[in-house]
Parts: C-alpha cells; sequence; structure tokens
C-alpha cells in the first residue's frame, strides 16, 4: 500500500520545482506537498502552496522529505549539503514514466523526469537533473549536481564532472570525459575529452574564447 501520510516541502517555486512537484505527485508517495522560495509575492507552484522562505526548512524537517529544486548547481549543492548536514531527508524522485535499468545507482536529491531513460550500471550523482526524454546509456559516471537537459543524449561510458550542465539536445559520444563546471550548450556535439571547465558550442562542440 501508497503511503499517502509523507510529506514533502520543495525549495525553489519556480519552473523547475514545478515539474519536480508534478513528479512527485504522479509517484503517488506524498499525501502533502508545499513550497519555500524567497520571493514573497509568490503565493503558488503548481497548485501547491508557498508556506514560507528557504530559511525556515528546518523547521520542516522533522515531519518533511525535502527537496531542492534550484536551477544553478552550486546554490543547489550549497543548499542540499546543509540540509543534509542538519539531519533533513533528501529523496530521489523518479517519474514513473521513465526507464531506469538494473544496477542504476542515483544520488540523494536527484530528480528523473518523464520520458528519460537512465540504462544499466550507471551511477548517477548527489542533485542531479535528468530531465524530460534526456537518455543515458549505459556505464556512464555522472558526477554530483550535474544537470542532463531535455532530449540530451549521453553515450555509453561517459563521465561528466560535478556541477556541469549537458544543455537541451546536445549529444556526448561513448567514452568520452568531461571535467567539472562544464556547460555544453545546446545542441552541440562532444566528440573528444573536455579536461578544463568551461562553455562549450558548435558541432563539434569547441571551448567558447
Amino acid at each position: 500500500m501508497i503511503n499517502t501520510r509523507k510529506r514533502l516541502v520543495i525549495i525553489g517555486a519556480g519552473g523547475h520545482g514545478k515539474v519536480v512537484a508534478d513528479v512527485a505527485r504522479r509517484m503517488g508517495c506524498y499525501g502533502t506537498i508545499v513550497f519555500l522560495d524567497d520571493d514573497s509575492s509568490v503565493k503558488e507552484c503548481g497548485g501547491f502552496p508557498v508556506v514560507g522562505t528557504s530559511g525556515e526548512a528546518e523547521h520542516y524537517q522533522k515531519e518533511y522529505d525535502i527537496f531542492v529544486a534550484v536551477g544553478n548547481a552550486v546554490i543547489r549543492g550549497r543548499i542540499m549539503e546543509e540540509l543534509k548536514a542538519a539531519g533533513a531527508f533528501v529523496p530521489v524522485l523518479i517519474h514513473p514514466d521513465s526507464v531506469v535499468g538494473q544496477g542504476v545507482m542515483i544520488g540523494d536529491g536527484t530528480v528523473v523526469m518523464a520520458g528519460a531513460v537512465i540504462n544499466p550500471d550507471t551511477q548517477v550523482g548527489n542533485g542531479c537533473i535528468i530531465n524530460t526524454c534526456s537518455s543515458i546509456d549505459h556505464d556512464c559516471r555522472i558526477g554530483d549536481y550535474v544537470h542532463v537537459s531535455v532530449g540530451a543524449h549521453v553515450a555509453g561510458g561517459v563521465s561528466i564532472g560535478k556541477n556541469s550542465w549537458i544543455g537541451a539536445g546536445a549529444v556526448i559520444r561513448n567514452q568520452i570525459c568531461i571535467a567539472k563546471d562544464c556547460m555544453v550548450g545546446a545542441g552541440a556535439v562532444v566528440v573528444k575529452d573536455i579536461d578544463v571547465g568551461g562553455t562549450y558550442i558548435g558541432v563539434p562542440a569547441r571551448k567558447m574564447a
């Protein structure tokens, strides 16, 4: 039987938070979903109430799971690490219409959106966003706070470093290593290793000056 007495607080009442709330709702395990956001003019998100600011999260952590729906990887990571150090439970949210293969390991605070595919024996770190209809093939290593954007495709055996962002529709060739703190632009195609952080665009992807 599904436990509908579980409660969830989502930090960040923006577009990303709205989708996160929809994932949580569709999972069917949360009877209560509320938001915290630092913009006092925002009163609801996705039909769920905003009940306070992010600084009030500690008041909820005994009775609620807490999920950080902030797009900026550095800020998301900082908030998540503070929450975990304070004893909060930060869940993994996986849309029921995604596909997660055998042997996949997914870290705390990661969300897997609708239509996403993560194939066998891949490791996904903490606080990642595996966005709508993206795919990560077998035996990949995805670092903490990585965002694989809508429709991006990561081939087998790829390693992506912490805080990196793979843009919408980007393609990463198999056996590629991408350094931490990289942004791969929308539609870019990565065909060789990226060793230095920065922004990479084009086909094939090249570092912006």
